[in-house]
Order: C-alpha cells, then sequence, then structure tokens
C-alpha cells in the first residue's frame, strides 16, 4: 500500500469520509421530491430504469438529452415498456442564452455537457416552484424507490444528500489505480445520485470541470452539510482503456483533491487560496502517479495493467502542465460565480411550473411531454406488474411441463 502522498501535511488522502454527517433515520412523510431529473447522453433505454422509478414515486422525470440521447426516442421507449408517469424530455444541444454566463466556464473547456444540463436541471426546477429534486444519471440504478424518499427527508438538514454508490466505485482514473494497486482508496458524494434542495439561492451550481459535483458541496469556506442515505449501483466501465480520460480529469481531480485535503485536515477553502500550497500539492500529486507507476511496472504483466500504466502516464503529463497559479485563478473564479449563481436563482422568476420553466428557457419546442397522470398513483408500478405476470407464467409453464 502506498503511503507516500500521505504521510505529508498537503498530500492527497485517501479518504473524505469525516465531512459527511451521519444522519438519524430521516422521516419519509412529510417530504417528497418533486422531480427526477436525468441528465441522459445514453440510448433511450437507459431511461427506462428512471422512468420506473418516477412511477413509483409519483413524481415527474425530466429528461434532459443530447448526444446519443433523443427526447422522442426516449418517451417513445418509455411508453414501449408500459410505464406511466409524467416525462418531460428536452433535447438540450447547446446552453439557453438566458443560463448565466460563468466565469468558470470559459477557464477551461470541458468536452462533457454534463455540467450544463445539471444546472439547467437546478434553474428549471426553481422556476417550475419545485422545492427539492433527484438528479440521477443514465448509468445508475436505485436499488429501492423508498430510498429515493429517504433521501428527501434528509434534506430537511442537509444541503445535499448523496447515496452509496456500488458496483463501480466513483473515482477518478488515479483513484482507480491506487485501489486496482492495493490501496484502500475511498468513494464520496457524487452527482450521479443526488438530491439537492431548489428553493434556495446559497450560489450552489455545477462549474464545468471534472468533479462539479464536489465544487457543488462548497461554500465559500467549508463544505455546506452533507450526508449519504440509501444505495445506487453504478453500471461498469474500464477506466483505463483511453488515456484521453485521465488527461481530461487531472486539472479537475488535482483541484478537487487539494481543496478536500485542506478540509479533511480542518482547513478552510481559503487556505487554498494561494500559489504556495499549491506548489506543495501538485510536487505530491505527482510524486503519488509516479509511486502508482512505479508500483504497477512492478506486477505481473497484462493488457489491463498496459491500460492503466498509459493513463497514468497521460494523467501525469497533464499534472506537469498545471501551474499553482491556475489553480488559485479557477478556485477565485468559482467564488465569483457562486455570487453570480446565487444573484440569479434570488432573481429568477419561480412558480411558473415545469411548462412555464421550459417557455421561460425557449425550451417549448423542443420538448416531449406526455403520459401524464391524473389522479392517485397505483398500488404498484405497471412495470412491477407486468413483471408479476411474467413470473407467474414461468411458473406454470415449469408445472405443466412436468
Amino acid at each position: 500500500m502506498s503511503r507516500l502522498a500521505d504521510q505529508t501535511d498537503v498530500g492527497q488522502l485517501l479518504s473524505h469520509s469525516n465531512l459527511l454527517e451521519h444522519p438519524d433515520t430521516p422521516d419519509i412523510v412529510d417530504r417528497k421530491l418533486d422531480a427526477i431529473i436525468v441528465p441522459s447522453a445514453r440510448p433511450a433505454s437507459s431511461l427506462v430504469h428512471a422512468a420506473g422509478l418516477a412511477e413509483e414515486l409519483n413524481t415527474p422525470l425530466v429528461v434532459l438529452a443530447s448526444r446519443r440521447a433523443r427526447a422522442g426516442e426516449v418517451v417513445r421507449e418509455i411508453e414501449d415498456n408500459g410505464i406511466v408517469a409524467d416525462v418531460i424530455a428536452v433535447d438540450v444541444g447547446q446552453a439557453p442564452r438566458r443560463m448565466p454566463d460563468l466565469e468558470t466556464a470559459h477557464l477551461l473547456p470541458r468536452g462533457t455537457d454534463v455540467s450544463m444540463k445539471r444546472n439547467l436541471g437546478l434553474l428549471l426546477a426553481r422556476a417550475a416552484g419545485w422545492r427539492q429534486v433527484m438528479f440521477l444519471d443514465d448509468d445508475i440504478t436505485v436499488k429501492s424507490a423508498l430510498d429515493l424518499r429517504r433521501t428527501a427527508g434528509a434534506l430537511a438538514k442537509h444541503a445535499a444528500v448523496g447515496m452509496h454508490i456500488s458496483g463501480m466505485p466513483d473515482n477518478s482514473v488515479v483513484c482507480h489505480a491506487r485501489r486496482e494497486l492495493g490501496d484502500r482508496q475511498g468513494t464520496f458524494i457524487g452527482g450521479g445520485a443526488l438530491a439537492v434542495p431548489t428553493d434556495s439561492d446559497v450560489g450552489a451550481f455545477f462549474p464545468d470541470i471534472y468533479n462539479e459535483d464536489w465544487f457543488f458541496l462548497l461554500d465559500n469556506a467549508q463544505i455546506r452539510p452533507v450526508t449519504l442515505v440509501g444505495e445506487a449501483i453504478q453500471l461498469p466501465y474500464d477506466p483505463f482503456v483511453d488515456p484521453a480520460r485521465a488527461r481530461e480529469e487531472e486539472l479537475g481531480d488535482t483541484l478537487a483533491e487539494g481543496v478536500f485535503a485542506m478540509l479533511s485536515r480542518r482547513g478552510t477553502v481559503q487556505d487554498t487560496l494561494n500559489d504556495g500550497y499549491w506548489v506543495d500539492f501538485l510536487k505530491a500529486r505527482r510524486d503519488l502517479i509516479g509511486d502508482l507507476l512505479r508500483r504497477a511496472a512492478e506486477r505481473a504483466p497484462s493488457q489491463r495493467l498496459q491500460h492503466m500504466i498509459v493513463a497514468l502516464k497521460a494523467a501525469r503529463g497533464r499534472s506537469f502542465l498545471i501551474e499553482p497559479r491556475e489553480c488559485v485563478r479557477f478556485l477565485r473564479a468559482l467564488r465569483r460565480d457562486q455570487d453570480v449563481w446565487a444573484e440569479e436563482m434570488r432573481q429568477l422568476k419561480t412558480g411558473l411550473g415545469i411548462h412555464g420553466a421550459l417557455s421561460h428557457f425557449n425550451l417549448r419546442l423542443s420538448a416531449t411531454i406526455r403520459l401524464n397522470r391524473t389522479g392517485p398513483a397505483p398500488k404498484e408500478s405497471r412495470l412491477r406488474q407486468q413483471r408479476k405476470r411474467l413470473e407467474a407464467e414461468d411458473r406454470r409453464l415449469a408445472v405443466t411441463s412436468r
């Protein structure tokens, strides 16, 4: 196990679990989610699970679709699966003009639109008059819809509520390498399953950088009160197969790990706003990656190990391009953007309903709204009823074939 980066007062930590609060069992009676929001980039079939959750909870599903996701295809797929839910599927090719212009978005061009779609989800929810929503990625499976109700209950005392992610750990390429090489690498809250309030103007937004969900949790000094409730499962993927992933993550991973290492050591965000801190942290980060490369080279060769080595070299190469002043500049811009976002949320007209919110952001023509349900929620989701019928038919056939 590597101890190289953890023996200093500056280096990257294996876990930030001390920053999480541990709540009592949250009340699930008085609070409910106003919507599930999925920033989707995958084919329509990946939305069926989220739609089933929306049906069980009798809450709207908002799909912000781009890349391989298409609003019309999403609605047809959900209809074909017999799910009865309020589905609002919107094609989002680019950020609407009415979204605020954020300084951080111009500092670090990124090849994904997930931050933009999550921020749009926050604005739509605020304009609609919703109080709390669940962000759910399209490669996440929630074990029980009841857990989503519990996240809503926990929001009564927390600024955000994540879920314990099992299956594929929610880590960067470098942290995946640490785990596979024997370190006890932890995970933290992730935006893939995150309940947030939308009736607040504290300035929380998702900056356009890797680990945007960690930065969402910060105020100008500390991490806001956050916790984990329930369990979700991340679909597996190979973090090492494409070294571009490591290069794209490196700056955001360095910044987030650097800030959260300071917070875990009971410092503040302000303590990271100087070049000296980042000179030391960047050295520790590069030493860590170098240590991982040495350990990987000592193992029996395999294709996966070779992919890991190439990915780690890509991360190290990108790290040497990061300057301490660049880290400070981003964090100062983040603070200014938090003020901009807070003012935007204060000025935004609310109580419009989701139709009015879509119209406000000129998204009405690209939205498909179907499957609207009136009246009480059914005792069981149609999808679950269908599964029971199929299971009963399987049992009947098994008996008659004997």
